[in-house]
């Protein structure tokens, strides 16, 4: 089977170091197997996506010296497919609306649950009614329906209902569908062998395995890696104050160098 891989954005903001590193990670992957590398745009949050950062992720990757193969796939365009897997699991007696508010579900996370805060199934068996709502999904109905739920991530784990995040919301007020449901339904259809990313997506996996067993999609690899930090060991992220990309350009900055010490690192 010929290697696939992707790199994903949000044209939320602006990219950064963290990821030039995930992107140089799975752009390599692929090449050094002789497969394919994928660009796709996560535009799926219309209230934030910029057509303007749109432009800039395809400049630094550029800059970078990555090239993807293929036409760049846009979730905005893909609405009704994520729509289509939505009613599916809906048909499947799966889903259930959600009316609370943000504040409702900050307080219902603050209360203790354990090792990991889950949303606890407020509206689980709440009446329908008229009024702005979201899906989520009845995890505790879906996972018995499942089966096997390994994968394979530098060896063999088994998805934890429990590290599933709970009833994980499929479809917001505001947006016909999730990261998690676009992003499962999205990987299978561009035919993604393995899903290169950092370790701070490694809960949604559980997630994403549940719904690949439910829509019978097919399971690839996953190759979590450590997040790239700064000199003081935190992750180098936006809200951090980590340089962009962009501005790294702007200066003057070498792409090529900047993928070079990247890769040079990962040897070491």
């Amino acid at each position: 089977m010929s290697v696939v891989t992707r790199f994903a954005p949000s044209p939320t903001g602006r990219l950064h170091m963290g990821h030039a590193y995930s992107a140089i990670r799975a752009h390599d992957f692929a090449r050094e197997r002789g497969g394919r590398f994928l660009l796709r745009i996560e535009d799926i949050d219309g209230t934030r996506s910029r057509p303007e950062h749109v432009a800039t992720i395809i400049e630094d990757l550029r800059w970078l010296g990555l090239k993807w193969d293929g036409d760049v796939l846009f979730q905005s365009a893909r609405l009704d497919i994520y729509a289509a897997a939505l009613e599916r699991l809906h048909e499947m007696g799966l889903l259930y609306r959600c009316y609370c508010t943000r504040a409702e579900i900050a307080e219902a996370l603050s209360a203790p649950h354990g090792a990991v805060a889950v949303y606890p199934g407020t509206c689980r068996h709440a009446p329908e009614r008229d009024a702005p709502h979201c899906w989520r999904l009845d995890m505790a109905a879906a996972v018995p329906r499942c089966g096997d739920l390994s994968w394979t991530d530098h060896g063999r784990t088994v998805a934890n209902a429990a590290l599933a995040q709970g009833d994980v919301v499929l479809a917001r007020k505001d947006a016909p569908a999730s990261y998690h449901l676009a992003v499962t339904v999205d990987d299978a259809a561009q035919g993604v062998t393995d899903v290169v990313r950092g370790r701070d997506l490694f809960e949604a996996t559980h997630v994403h395995r549940v719904l690949q067993a439910l829509l019978e999609l097919p399971v690839p690899r996953w190759w979590h890696h450590d997040l790239l930090t700064g000199e003081d060991g935190a992750r180098l992220a936006k809200r951090h104050g980590a340089p962009t990309l962009a501005a790294m350009r702007e200066v003057g900055v070498d792409g090529g160098e900047v993928a070079a010490k990247l890769r040079a690192g990962l040897r070491g």
